[in-house]
Protein backbone atom coordinates (compact mmCIF):
# COMPACT_ATOMS: atom_id res chain seq x y z
CA UNK A 1 0.00 0.00 0.00
CA UNK A 2 2.68 2.26 0.60
CA UNK A 3 4.83 1.78 -2.45
CA UNK A 4 1.56 1.73 -4.70
CA UNK A 5 1.00 5.39 -2.96
CA UNK A 6 4.63 6.61 -3.35
CA UNK A 7 4.46 5.43 -7.45
CA UNK A 8 0.84 7.04 -7.12
CA UNK A 9 2.27 10.89 -6.24
CA UNK A 10 5.15 10.48 -8.62
CA UNK A 11 2.81 9.76 -11.63
CA UNK A 12 0.64 12.10 -10.84
CA UNK A 13 3.62 14.45 -10.65
CA UNK A 14 5.26 12.74 -13.55
CA UNK A 15 1.79 13.95 -15.67
CA UNK A 16 1.96 17.34 -14.61
CA UNK A 17 5.22 18.21 -15.84
CA UNK A 18 4.36 16.07 -18.84
CA UNK A 19 1.18 17.69 -19.79
CA UNK A 20 2.60 21.20 -19.29
CA UNK A 21 6.11 20.40 -21.13
CA UNK A 22 3.83 19.36 -24.34
CA UNK A 23 3.80 21.56 -26.81
CA UNK A 24 0.56 22.54 -29.04
CA UNK A 25 0.94 21.51 -32.89
CA UNK A 26 1.79 24.70 -34.83
CA UNK A 27 1.93 25.44 -38.78
CA UNK A 28 5.51 25.56 -40.50
CA UNK A 29 6.21 28.71 -41.22
CA UNK A 30 9.14 29.81 -43.75
CA UNK A 31 8.79 33.56 -43.39
CA UNK A 32 8.52 35.19 -39.74
CA UNK A 33 7.64 39.05 -40.27
CA UNK A 34 8.16 41.07 -37.10
CA UNK A 35 6.53 44.84 -36.21
CA UNK A 36 6.73 47.25 -33.45
CA UNK A 37 4.12 48.26 -31.50
CA UNK A 38 2.63 51.13 -33.51
CA UNK A 39 -0.18 51.20 -36.09
CA UNK A 40 2.59 51.74 -38.95
CA UNK A 41 4.68 49.13 -38.24
CA UNK A 42 1.73 46.86 -37.64
CA UNK A 43 0.55 47.42 -41.58
CA UNK A 44 3.96 47.22 -42.63
CA UNK A 45 4.26 44.10 -41.54
CA UNK A 46 0.78 42.82 -42.80
CA UNK A 47 1.56 44.24 -46.23
CA UNK A 48 4.63 42.31 -46.20
CA UNK A 49 2.71 39.29 -44.76
CA UNK A 50 0.10 39.38 -47.85
CA UNK A 51 3.19 39.84 -50.34
CA UNK A 52 4.67 37.04 -49.14
CA UNK A 53 1.44 34.47 -49.43
CA UNK A 54 0.64 35.77 -53.21
CA UNK A 55 4.30 34.41 -53.71
CA UNK A 56 3.76 30.88 -52.32
CA UNK A 57 5.10 31.18 -49.13
CA UNK A 58 3.80 30.29 -45.84
CA UNK A 59 4.31 33.49 -43.30
CA UNK A 60 3.42 34.58 -40.04
CA UNK A 61 3.19 38.57 -38.72
CA UNK A 62 4.66 38.32 -35.07
CA UNK A 63 3.00 41.66 -34.34
CA UNK A 64 3.69 44.86 -32.01
CA UNK A 65 6.85 43.75 -30.28
CA UNK A 66 8.90 45.77 -27.89
CA UNK A 67 11.21 48.17 -28.45
CA UNK A 68 13.67 48.71 -31.65
CA UNK A 69 16.67 46.30 -29.39
CA UNK A 70 14.43 43.64 -29.11
CA UNK A 71 12.85 43.52 -32.82
CA UNK A 72 16.35 43.95 -34.07
CA UNK A 73 18.10 41.23 -31.64
CA UNK A 74 14.97 38.59 -32.71
CA UNK A 75 16.03 39.48 -36.38
CA UNK A 76 19.81 39.07 -35.77
CA UNK A 77 19.09 35.35 -33.38
CA UNK A 78 16.94 34.13 -36.23
CA UNK A 79 13.88 34.25 -34.26
CA UNK A 80 12.27 36.70 -37.22
CA UNK A 81 13.28 36.62 -40.88
CA UNK A 82 12.62 40.07 -41.52
CA UNK A 83 10.61 43.93 -40.27
CA UNK A 84 10.30 47.35 -41.27
CA UNK A 85 12.84 49.98 -39.71
CA UNK A 86 14.24 53.30 -40.33
CA UNK A 87 17.69 54.76 -41.63
CA UNK A 88 17.58 57.33 -38.63
CA UNK A 89 16.96 54.53 -35.87
CA UNK A 90 19.36 52.14 -37.52
CA UNK A 91 22.40 54.57 -37.63
CA UNK A 92 21.40 56.05 -33.89
CA UNK A 93 20.15 53.55 -31.92
CA UNK A 94 21.32 50.09 -33.42
CA UNK A 95 24.43 51.21 -34.55
CA UNK A 96 25.07 54.17 -31.52
CA UNK A 97 28.59 55.24 -31.25
CA UNK A 98 29.48 54.07 -34.15
CA UNK A 99 30.36 55.85 -37.59
CA UNK A 100 27.54 55.42 -40.28
CA UNK A 101 27.96 58.17 -42.40
CA UNK A 102 25.79 56.91 -45.30
CA UNK A 103 23.75 53.89 -46.19
CA UNK A 104 26.73 51.92 -47.82
CA UNK A 105 28.57 52.16 -44.53
CA UNK A 106 25.00 50.94 -42.53
CA UNK A 107 24.80 48.16 -45.37
CA UNK A 108 28.29 47.10 -44.83
CA UNK A 109 27.63 47.05 -40.62
CA UNK A 110 24.16 45.56 -41.30
CA UNK A 111 26.05 42.37 -43.80
CA UNK A 112 28.30 41.74 -40.68
CA UNK A 113 25.23 40.20 -38.66
CA UNK A 114 23.94 38.89 -41.33
CA UNK A 115 21.18 41.30 -42.23
CA UNK A 116 20.48 42.60 -45.45
CA UNK A 117 18.77 46.18 -45.95
CA UNK A 118 16.06 47.25 -48.54
CA UNK A 119 15.75 50.70 -50.64
CA UNK A 120 13.75 53.14 -49.32
CA UNK A 121 9.77 52.14 -49.27
CA UNK A 122 9.21 56.00 -50.16
CA UNK A 123 8.46 57.95 -47.33
CA UNK A 124 10.81 59.93 -44.40
CA UNK A 125 8.83 59.03 -40.83
CA UNK A 126 10.79 61.18 -38.76
CA UNK A 127 10.77 61.96 -34.61
CA UNK A 128 9.46 65.01 -34.07
CA UNK A 129 7.82 67.23 -31.00
CA UNK A 130 4.13 68.02 -31.28
CA UNK A 131 1.73 70.30 -29.19
CA UNK A 132 -1.83 71.25 -30.00
CA UNK A 133 -2.59 74.44 -32.00
CA UNK A 134 -4.13 76.28 -29.08
CA UNK A 135 -1.59 75.32 -26.77
CA UNK A 136 0.98 76.46 -28.88
CA UNK A 137 -0.72 80.02 -30.17
CA UNK A 138 -0.78 80.54 -26.13
CA UNK A 139 2.83 79.88 -25.67
CA UNK A 140 4.11 81.37 -28.97
CA UNK A 141 6.03 77.97 -29.90
CA UNK A 142 7.25 76.93 -33.49
CA UNK A 143 10.68 75.90 -33.22
CA UNK A 144 12.34 73.77 -30.59
CA UNK A 145 15.24 76.07 -29.56
CA UNK A 146 11.62 78.39 -28.55
CA UNK A 147 11.44 75.65 -26.23
CA UNK A 148 14.65 77.05 -24.14
CA UNK A 149 12.27 80.14 -22.41
CA UNK A 150 9.78 77.90 -20.96
CA UNK A 151 11.61 75.17 -19.04
CA UNK A 152 8.60 74.48 -16.83
CA UNK A 153 6.38 72.85 -19.51
CA UNK A 154 4.72 69.55 -18.94
CA UNK A 155 6.57 67.13 -21.38
CA UNK A 156 5.47 63.52 -21.90
CA UNK A 157 8.01 61.23 -24.19
CA UNK A 158 8.12 58.03 -25.29
CA UNK A 159 10.12 55.20 -22.97
CA UNK A 160 12.19 54.60 -26.21
CA UNK A 161 12.91 57.96 -27.46
CA UNK A 162 13.65 58.63 -23.40
CA UNK A 163 17.04 56.12 -24.22
CA UNK A 164 17.85 56.29 -27.76
CA UNK A 165 21.23 57.66 -28.86
CA UNK A 166 18.82 60.02 -31.17
CA UNK A 167 16.01 60.50 -28.53
CA UNK A 168 15.51 63.22 -25.99
CA UNK A 169 18.91 63.71 -23.58
CA UNK A 170 20.77 63.90 -26.60
CA UNK A 171 18.03 66.56 -28.30
CA UNK A 172 18.53 68.32 -24.90
CA UNK A 173 22.32 68.64 -25.23
CA UNK A 174 21.76 69.53 -28.94
CA UNK A 175 19.22 72.35 -27.79
CA UNK A 176 20.89 73.30 -24.53
CA UNK A 177 16.95 72.68 -22.93
CA UNK A 178 16.78 72.56 -19.27
CA UNK A 179 13.11 71.33 -18.54
CA UNK A 180 13.10 68.58 -15.69
CA UNK A 181 9.26 67.60 -15.68
CA UNK A 182 9.27 65.11 -17.91
CA UNK A 183 7.96 61.87 -17.59
CA UNK A 184 7.90 58.31 -19.80
CA UNK A 185 4.47 56.91 -20.84
CA UNK A 186 3.50 54.95 -23.84
CA UNK A 187 2.94 56.14 -27.65
CA UNK A 188 -0.83 56.23 -27.29
CA UNK A 189 -1.28 57.34 -24.08
CA UNK A 190 0.74 60.43 -24.75
CA UNK A 191 -1.54 61.06 -26.94
CA UNK A 192 -4.82 61.50 -25.12
CA UNK A 193 -2.98 62.73 -22.12
CA UNK A 194 -2.11 65.95 -24.69
CA UNK A 195 -5.45 66.18 -26.37
CA UNK A 196 -6.91 66.34 -22.58
CA UNK A 197 -4.66 68.86 -21.97
CA UNK A 198 -2.85 67.02 -18.93
CA UNK A 199 0.38 67.59 -20.64
CA UNK A 200 1.73 70.38 -22.64
CA UNK A 201 4.45 68.35 -25.06
CA UNK A 202 5.06 64.59 -26.63
CA UNK A 203 7.26 63.49 -29.28
CA UNK A 204 5.66 62.06 -32.43
CA UNK A 205 6.01 60.16 -35.39
CA UNK A 206 6.07 62.52 -38.58
CA UNK A 207 3.38 60.05 -40.19
CA UNK A 208 0.69 59.47 -37.02
CA UNK A 209 -2.94 59.63 -38.22
CA UNK A 210 -3.47 61.53 -34.90
CA UNK A 211 -1.44 64.72 -36.13
CA UNK A 212 -4.27 65.87 -38.16
CA UNK A 213 -6.77 64.51 -36.94
CA UNK A 214 -5.69 66.45 -33.53
CA UNK A 215 -4.86 69.32 -35.14
CA UNK A 216 -1.42 69.22 -33.94
CA UNK A 217 1.30 71.17 -34.53
CA UNK A 218 5.17 70.40 -35.12
CA UNK A 219 7.47 72.35 -33.86
CA UNK A 220 10.34 73.16 -36.33
CA UNK A 221 13.91 71.24 -35.87
CA UNK A 222 15.63 74.57 -36.51
CA UNK A 223 19.04 73.04 -35.82
CA UNK A 224 18.86 70.07 -38.13
CA UNK A 225 19.18 67.74 -35.18
CA UNK A 226 17.24 64.29 -36.15
CA UNK A 227 18.56 62.74 -39.44
CA UNK A 228 16.34 61.15 -42.15
CA UNK A 229 14.32 58.03 -41.35
CA UNK A 230 13.51 56.35 -44.47
CA UNK A 231 11.55 53.56 -43.81
CA UNK A 232 13.55 50.45 -45.34
CA UNK A 233 12.95 46.72 -44.74
CA UNK A 234 15.73 44.96 -42.67
CA UNK A 235 15.62 40.73 -43.48
CA UNK A 236 17.93 38.39 -42.82
CA UNK A 237 20.58 36.99 -45.78
CA UNK A 238 20.20 33.42 -44.91
CA UNK A 239 16.53 33.50 -45.55
CA UNK A 240 16.50 35.79 -48.44
CA UNK A 241 18.98 33.58 -50.11
CA UNK A 242 16.52 30.23 -49.01
CA UNK A 243 13.63 31.56 -50.37
CA UNK A 244 14.04 34.59 -53.18
CA UNK A 245 10.40 34.60 -53.26
CA UNK A 246 10.61 36.97 -50.05
CA UNK A 247 12.95 39.58 -51.33
CA UNK A 248 11.03 39.88 -54.10
CA UNK A 249 7.99 40.74 -52.13
CA UNK A 250 10.32 43.10 -50.45
CA UNK A 251 11.45 44.82 -53.83
CA UNK A 252 7.47 45.23 -54.64
CA UNK A 253 7.10 47.56 -51.90
CA UNK A 254 9.90 49.60 -52.37
CA UNK A 255 9.09 53.32 -53.67
CA UNK A 256 5.39 52.71 -53.26
CA UNK A 257 4.56 54.49 -49.90
CA UNK A 258 4.56 58.39 -49.87
CA UNK A 259 4.40 60.26 -46.34
CA UNK A 260 0.72 61.43 -47.03
CA UNK A 261 -0.07 57.95 -48.45
CA UNK A 262 1.16 56.34 -44.88
CA UNK A 263 -0.36 58.98 -42.96
CA UNK A 264 -3.73 58.11 -44.45
CA UNK A 265 -3.76 54.13 -44.01
CA UNK A 266 -2.76 55.13 -39.88
CA UNK A 267 -5.63 57.44 -40.13
CA UNK A 268 -7.95 54.02 -41.74
CA UNK A 269 -6.82 52.29 -38.93
CA UNK A 270 -6.82 54.70 -35.97
CA UNK A 271 -9.68 55.81 -36.79
CA UNK A 272 -11.94 52.60 -36.71
CA UNK A 273 -12.63 52.14 -40.49
CA UNK A 274 -10.56 49.29 -41.32
CA UNK A 275 -8.30 46.77 -39.87
CA UNK A 276 -4.46 47.16 -40.16
CA UNK A 277 -4.79 44.02 -43.12
CA UNK A 278 -7.72 45.12 -44.48
CA UNK A 279 -6.13 48.49 -44.82
CA UNK A 280 -3.05 47.19 -46.27
CA UNK A 281 -4.61 44.79 -48.25
CA UNK A 282 -6.83 47.66 -50.01
CA UNK A 283 -3.44 49.67 -50.72
CA UNK A 284 -1.83 47.03 -52.33
CA UNK A 285 -4.79 45.90 -54.66
CA UNK A 286 -5.06 49.69 -55.78
CA UNK A 287 -0.83 50.09 -55.69
CA UNK A 288 0.35 46.88 -57.48
CA UNK A 289 -2.83 44.95 -58.24
CA UNK A 290 -2.74 42.13 -55.47
CA UNK A 291 -5.88 40.47 -55.87
CA UNK A 292 -6.74 39.81 -52.05
CA UNK A 293 -9.82 39.85 -50.29
CA UNK A 294 -9.61 39.98 -46.36
CA UNK A 295 -11.75 38.81 -44.24
CA UNK A 296 -11.64 39.56 -40.65
CA UNK A 297 -12.82 37.02 -38.08
CA UNK A 298 -15.47 37.95 -35.68
CA UNK A 299 -15.13 39.08 -32.71
CA UNK A 300 -15.95 35.73 -31.04
CA UNK A 301 -13.58 33.90 -33.12
CA UNK A 302 -11.29 36.38 -32.63
CA UNK A 303 -11.75 36.15 -28.82
CA UNK A 304 -11.72 32.24 -28.77
CA UNK A 305 -8.73 32.09 -30.47
CA UNK A 306 -6.74 34.90 -27.90
CA UNK A 307 -8.74 32.01 -25.27
CA UNK A 308 -6.83 29.26 -26.53
CA UNK A 309 -3.35 31.05 -27.07
CA UNK A 310 -3.53 32.35 -23.09
CA UNK A 311 -4.64 28.86 -21.80
CA UNK A 312 -1.80 27.44 -23.65
CA UNK A 313 0.41 29.97 -21.69
CA UNK A 314 -1.01 29.19 -18.74
CA UNK A 315 -0.80 25.44 -18.96
CA UNK A 316 2.69 25.27 -20.19
CA UNK A 317 3.91 27.72 -16.65
CA UNK A 318 1.42 26.73 -14.21
CA UNK A 319 1.44 22.73 -14.53
CA UNK A 320 5.46 22.94 -14.43
CA UNK A 321 5.53 25.14 -11.59
CA UNK A 322 3.08 23.09 -9.85
CA UNK A 323 5.47 20.50 -9.69
CA UNK A 324 9.06 22.31 -9.15
CA UNK A 325 7.08 24.19 -7.18
CA UNK A 326 6.37 21.45 -4.10
CA UNK A 327 9.86 19.64 -4.83
CA UNK A 328 11.69 22.81 -3.11
CA UNK A 329 8.79 23.40 -0.65
CA UNK A 330 9.38 19.80 0.29
CA UNK A 331 13.43 20.23 -0.08
CA UNK A 332 13.71 23.81 1.91
CA UNK A 333 11.37 21.97 4.81
CA UNK A 334 13.49 18.68 4.96
CA UNK A 335 16.36 21.09 4.32
CA UNK A 336 16.07 24.56 6.55
CA UNK A 337 19.73 25.59 6.03
CA UNK A 338 19.31 25.69 2.33
CA UNK A 339 15.47 26.69 2.54
CA UNK A 340 17.25 29.95 3.79
CA UNK A 341 18.45 31.15 0.42
CA UNK A 342 15.70 29.12 -1.53
CA UNK A 343 12.72 30.84 -0.31
CA UNK A 344 14.93 34.93 -1.09
CA UNK A 345 15.37 33.58 -4.32
CA UNK A 346 12.20 32.23 -4.72
CA UNK A 347 10.50 35.65 -3.44
CA UNK A 348 13.44 37.56 -5.42
CA UNK A 349 12.23 36.72 -8.77
CA UNK A 350 8.88 37.67 -8.65
CA UNK A 351 10.26 41.67 -7.62
CA UNK A 352 11.75 41.84 -10.90
CA UNK A 353 9.16 43.49 -12.99
CA UNK A 354 7.34 41.32 -15.99
CA UNK A 355 8.73 43.35 -18.66
CA UNK A 356 12.37 43.59 -17.80
CA UNK A 357 11.97 39.50 -16.47
CA UNK A 358 11.04 38.91 -20.35
CA UNK A 359 13.71 41.48 -22.03
CA UNK A 360 16.33 39.97 -19.25
CA UNK A 361 15.26 36.32 -20.62
CA UNK A 362 15.26 37.30 -24.67
CA UNK A 363 18.80 36.61 -25.28
CA UNK A 364 19.29 33.80 -22.62
CA UNK A 365 16.44 31.89 -24.34
CA UNK A 366 17.62 32.07 -27.65
CA UNK A 367 21.44 31.80 -26.67
CA UNK A 368 20.05 28.55 -25.54
CA UNK A 369 18.30 27.69 -29.16
CA UNK A 370 15.01 27.94 -28.12
CA UNK A 371 11.96 29.43 -29.58
CA UNK A 372 12.28 32.68 -27.50
CA UNK A 373 9.29 35.15 -29.41
CA UNK A 374 5.93 34.36 -31.34
CA UNK A 375 3.92 32.08 -31.33
CA UNK A 376 5.21 29.11 -28.46
CA UNK A 377 7.22 31.57 -26.41
CA UNK A 378 9.79 29.93 -24.60
CA UNK A 379 10.98 33.21 -22.64
CA UNK A 380 7.16 34.18 -21.61
CA UNK A 381 6.47 30.26 -20.62
CA UNK A 382 9.78 31.02 -18.44
CA UNK A 383 8.63 34.46 -17.18
CA UNK A 384 5.27 32.62 -16.32
CA UNK A 385 7.02 30.44 -14.65
CA UNK A 386 8.98 32.52 -12.52
CA UNK A 387 6.17 34.25 -11.16
CA UNK A 388 4.46 31.23 -10.23
CA UNK A 389 6.74 29.47 -8.11
CA UNK A 390 6.93 31.69 -4.96
CA UNK A 391 3.24 30.79 -3.81
CA UNK A 392 3.50 27.28 -4.43
CA UNK A 393 6.96 26.86 -2.81
CA UNK A 394 5.88 29.14 0.05
CA UNK A 395 2.58 27.14 1.02
CA UNK A 396 4.07 23.77 0.27
CA UNK A 397 6.79 24.72 3.20
CA UNK A 398 4.24 26.59 5.57
CA UNK A 399 1.63 23.58 5.09
CA UNK A 400 3.99 20.59 6.15
CA UNK A 401 6.18 22.48 8.22
CA UNK A 402 3.22 23.47 10.59
CA UNK A 403 1.93 19.95 10.82
CA UNK A 404 2.08 19.06 14.72
CA UNK A 405 5.24 17.27 15.92
CA UNK A 406 2.73 14.60 17.63
CA UNK A 407 1.40 13.81 14.14
CA UNK A 408 4.87 13.11 12.91
CA UNK A 409 6.44 11.20 15.69
CA UNK A 410 2.89 8.98 15.93
CA UNK A 411 3.67 8.28 12.19
CA UNK A 412 6.69 7.67 13.04
CA UNK A 413 6.04 5.09 15.80
CA UNK A 414 4.14 3.02 13.45
CA UNK A 415 6.82 2.22 11.65
CA UNK A 416 6.37 4.66 8.41
CA UNK A 417 9.72 5.86 7.07
CA UNK A 418 10.57 9.51 5.81
CA UNK A 419 8.46 8.87 1.81
CA UNK A 420 5.91 7.35 3.13
CA UNK A 421 5.26 9.63 5.96
CA UNK A 422 5.60 12.35 3.15
CA UNK A 423 3.31 11.02 1.06
CA UNK A 424 0.63 9.23 3.58
CA UNK A 425 0.63 11.93 6.43
CA UNK A 426 2.61 15.17 5.46
CA UNK A 427 0.68 16.21 2.12
CA UNK A 428 -2.13 15.37 2.86
CA UNK A 429 -2.54 17.15 5.69
CA UNK A 430 -0.50 20.21 3.78
CA UNK A 431 -2.94 19.68 0.68
CA UNK A 432 -5.40 22.58 1.63
CA UNK A 433 -2.29 25.18 2.05
CA UNK A 434 -0.53 23.37 -1.07
CA UNK A 435 -3.73 24.59 -3.43
CA UNK A 436 -4.26 27.73 -1.95
CA UNK A 437 -1.05 28.51 -3.10
CA UNK A 438 -1.66 27.10 -6.56
CA UNK A 439 -5.28 29.08 -6.39
CA UNK A 440 -2.94 32.35 -5.99
CA UNK A 441 0.02 31.32 -8.57
CA UNK A 442 -2.99 30.54 -11.12
CA UNK A 443 -4.82 33.42 -11.00
CA UNK A 444 -2.18 35.47 -11.06
CA UNK A 445 -0.40 33.66 -13.81
CA UNK A 446 -3.57 34.74 -16.13
CA UNK A 447 -3.06 38.11 -15.39
CA UNK A 448 0.79 38.04 -16.11
CA UNK A 449 0.03 35.92 -19.07
CA UNK A 450 -1.05 39.20 -21.16
CA UNK A 451 2.55 40.52 -21.44
CA UNK A 452 3.34 37.70 -23.55
CA UNK A 453 1.71 39.74 -26.37
CA UNK A 454 4.88 42.03 -26.22
CA UNK A 455 6.87 39.32 -27.37
CA UNK A 456 4.63 38.38 -29.75
CA UNK A 457 3.28 35.08 -27.77
CA UNK A 458 -0.11 36.06 -28.56
CA UNK A 459 -2.88 35.37 -26.05
CA UNK A 460 -5.59 37.93 -24.48
CA UNK A 461 -3.23 40.65 -24.29
CA UNK A 462 -3.46 41.16 -28.00
CA UNK A 463 -6.58 42.74 -27.78
CA UNK A 464 -5.64 44.94 -25.40
CA UNK A 465 -2.36 46.23 -26.86
CA UNK A 466 -4.08 46.75 -30.10
CA UNK A 467 -7.13 48.26 -28.26
CA UNK A 468 -4.95 50.95 -26.48
CA UNK A 469 -2.96 51.71 -29.92
CA UNK A 470 -5.93 52.31 -31.37
CA UNK A 471 -8.01 53.84 -28.78
CA UNK A 472 -10.46 50.91 -29.01
CA UNK A 473 -12.08 50.18 -25.45
CA UNK A 474 -14.27 47.67 -26.31
CA UNK A 475 -10.81 45.90 -27.90
CA UNK A 476 -9.19 46.70 -24.17
CA UNK A 477 -12.43 44.75 -22.93
CA UNK A 478 -12.46 41.62 -25.37
CA UNK A 479 -9.21 41.06 -23.88
CA UNK A 480 -9.67 42.15 -20.26
CA UNK A 481 -12.96 40.65 -19.23
CA UNK A 482 -12.17 37.25 -20.76
CA UNK A 483 -8.96 37.08 -18.81
CA UNK A 484 -10.91 37.79 -15.59
CA UNK A 485 -12.88 35.55 -16.58
CA UNK A 486 -10.27 32.73 -16.90
CA UNK A 487 -8.83 33.75 -13.54
CA UNK A 488 -12.71 32.93 -12.11
CA UNK A 489 -13.08 29.54 -13.60
CA UNK A 490 -9.48 28.52 -12.85
CA UNK A 491 -10.28 29.56 -8.84
CA UNK A 492 -13.11 27.55 -9.18
CA UNK A 493 -11.89 24.85 -10.58
CA UNK A 494 -9.23 24.83 -8.00
CA UNK A 495 -11.82 24.84 -5.39
CA UNK A 496 -13.82 22.22 -6.86
CA UNK A 497 -10.26 20.25 -6.38
CA UNK A 498 -9.98 20.75 -3.05
CA UNK A 499 -13.40 19.74 -2.05
CA UNK A 500 -12.97 16.63 -3.61
CA UNK A 501 -9.46 15.25 -3.16
CA UNK A 502 -9.10 17.04 1.10
CA UNK A 503 -10.48 14.67 3.58
CA UNK A 504 -13.27 16.48 5.33
CA UNK A 505 -11.84 16.97 8.63
CA UNK A 506 -9.17 19.13 7.17
CA UNK A 507 -11.37 21.11 5.03
CA UNK A 508 -12.88 22.93 8.01
CA UNK A 509 -9.76 23.48 10.22
CA UNK A 510 -7.28 23.92 8.04
CA UNK A 511 -5.30 27.02 7.90
CA UNK A 512 -4.92 28.47 4.41
CA UNK A 513 -2.62 30.92 3.74
CA UNK A 514 -2.45 32.68 0.49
Amino acid sequence: MKHRSTVKFFGLMVVLLAAGLIPLPRRAVQVRIGSKKFTESVILGEMLRLLVEDAGLEAAHYREFGGTRIVFDALVAGEIDVYPEYTGTIAQEIFAGQNVPDKAAMRALLAEKGIGISESLGFSNTYALALTRKRAAELGLARVSDLKRLPELRIAITHEFLDRGDGWPALTRHYDLQHRNVAGVDHDVAYRELLAGEIDLIDVYSTDAMIRRGDLVLLEDDQNFFPRYDAVWLYRLATAERYPAMLAAIERVQGLLSEAAMQSLNDEVEAGRASETQAAAEFLNRQVGLNVEVREPSRTRMIARHVIEHLDLVRRSLLPAIVVGIALGIFCQRRPRAGRFVLPAVGLLQTIPSLALLVLLLPLVAALGYHSIGEGSVTAVTALFCYCLLPIVRNTYTGIDGIQRGTIESATVLGLGPMARLIEIELPIALPTILAGIRTSAVQNVGFATLGAIIGAGGLGQPILRGIRVNDVSLILAGAIPAALLALVLQVSIDAIEWLVVPRGLKRGAAVQE
